[in-house]
């Protein structure tokens, strides 16, 4: 029998998420009390499936998202997420009967651009999108990094304070926004990401363990910053503490509460170790250290994927480092994108309309979407072979008007 890609009904869901736990290689069962709880937040109509013989073999879900962009604008995504194919249905072009639709459907929306964190490398390119954000992460050796090993709280008035979820739940909200009108490649929290994040919510996908929270509070008693960190227990052979905290999040929207939060961390009594979780290319993190190499680097990767749906729309969204113009060529093997866009921008905005001037850069949509945010060069795109200059000097304008001063990062797994 074909396998039948098709949205998925309410008496599918249990099986759908039978499907997704089996493609993430976790335990097939899922119960039903935790498939009843989160049925209501997952927007039906946009969740899809492949069944074959009645059984799904595929899964596939999108929602309502929103990106910062250079300067502070949000613009509608549709994210993309719980992309699964069985072992027994590999190679059959499923993902694609199931993202395309979705793409259209976005694009008649009026979403901007899609997004998604790719888990593998080589799948995703092949649907316009293209790496916009990177991660790094590092691990302190906190003996070495030089601290004042009686650190006891921050210098300029501030003050750092251990809560509760529920007092997450009530301060944290308010500070992402504020963080995330400041932090280009950013996307939007919604009520129930606190929930599953703060362990009102639990499901079968990860046992909670509570963590311990702390924010940092300016000398004015305004909310700076939150840490989010767990910690293990070990000890060493002469019965000497060597605890590592891994930290899950750190938000702040201040130099000072970032710097408090890292060396309130690194100063707990037993930890000798501290994992940053992940964090943007060019973060303070090491640079705060009295010794730098105390972080070394321990994962670096493609993180936020792009794929953008309405090049003028995009384009007109975000600001840009200097004025020029620049006329790109956009290829679009999906025709959902791609045609040909004169730039104009100016420090009273951008305007991006198509054009029928010869281009001055032409290059596919997805590395459009490794541009978008700033994180990618065009003159390594060119060098690359993935994008090609039609006027000598473009892509060094492209990288004029593109790159950022402080790289993009997206803090969020979805």
């Amino acid at each position: 029998m074909s396998v039948d890609v098709r949205t998925v009904a309410e008496s599918e869901f249990p099986d759908w998420l039978r499907a997704l736990a089996t493609g993430f290689l976790r335990p097939p069962v899922v119960p039903p009390h935790e498939a009843a709880e989160r049925l209501p937040h997952m927007g039906l109509p946009r969740v899809r499936g492949a069944f074959d013989d009645g059984r799904c073999v595929a899964t596939y879900r999108s929602f309502a998202q929103e990106l910062t962009v250079p300067g502070g604008a949000r613009v509608p995504a549709s994210a993309v997420s719980n992309v699964t194919v069985s072992p027994t249905h590999r190679r059959r072009g499923l993902l694609g009967r199931m993202m395309g639709p979705d793409l259209a459907e976005a694009k008649e929306r009026g979403d901007v651009l899609s997004t998604l964190i790719a888990a593998e490398y080589p799948i995703y390119g092949r649907y316009g999108f293209g790496p916009a954000t990177s991660i790094t992460e590092w691990e302190i050796d906190v003996p070495r990094a030089g601290l004042d090993a009686r650190w006891a709280g921050p210098g300029d008035g501030g003050r750092i304070d251990l809560v509760d979820g529920a007092d997450v739940r009530k301060l944290g909200p308010e500070l992402h926004e504020r963080f995330r009108a400041r932090q280009h490649g950013a996307v939007d929290r919604s009520e129930r990401w606190w929930q599953l994040n703060t362990g009102r919510v639990v499901t079968s996908v990860e046992p909670w363990t509570e963590p311990f929270y702390a924010v940092y509070r300016s000398a004015r008693g305004e909310v700076e910053g939150l840490l989010v960190y767990r910690a293990d227990e070990k000890w060493g052979d002469a019965k000497q503490p060597l605890n590592t905290a891994t930290v899950r999040d750190l938000i702040a929207v201040s130099p000072a509460a970032e710097r408090a939060l890292w060396h309130f961390v690194c100063a707990v009594d037993w930890i000798t170790t501290v994992r940053s979780g992940y964090r943007a290319g060019d973060d303070l993190l090491p640079l705060l250290l009295p010794d730098p190499r105390a972080a070394r680097v321990v994962t670096q990767a493609d993180f936020l994927w792009v794929r953008l749906l309405d090049v003028a729309r995009a384009l007109e969204a975000r600001t840009y480092a200097v004025p020029g113009s620049l006329v790109l060529d956009v290829h679009d093997a999906a025709g959902l994108a791609g045609g040909r866009f004169r730039l104009d921008a100016s420090a009273q905005g951008a305007v991006c309309a198509p054009s029928a001037e010869p281009p001055g850069l032409t290059l596919g949509v997805g590395e459009l979407g490794s541009l978008y945010l700033g994180e990618e060069s065009a003159v390594r795109l060119v060098a690359l072979g993935r994008a090609e200059e039609g006027a000598a000097g473009a892509a060094a304008v492209a990288d004029a008007l593109f790159r950022t001063s402080r790289r993009p990062w997206c803090p969020d797994v979805f």
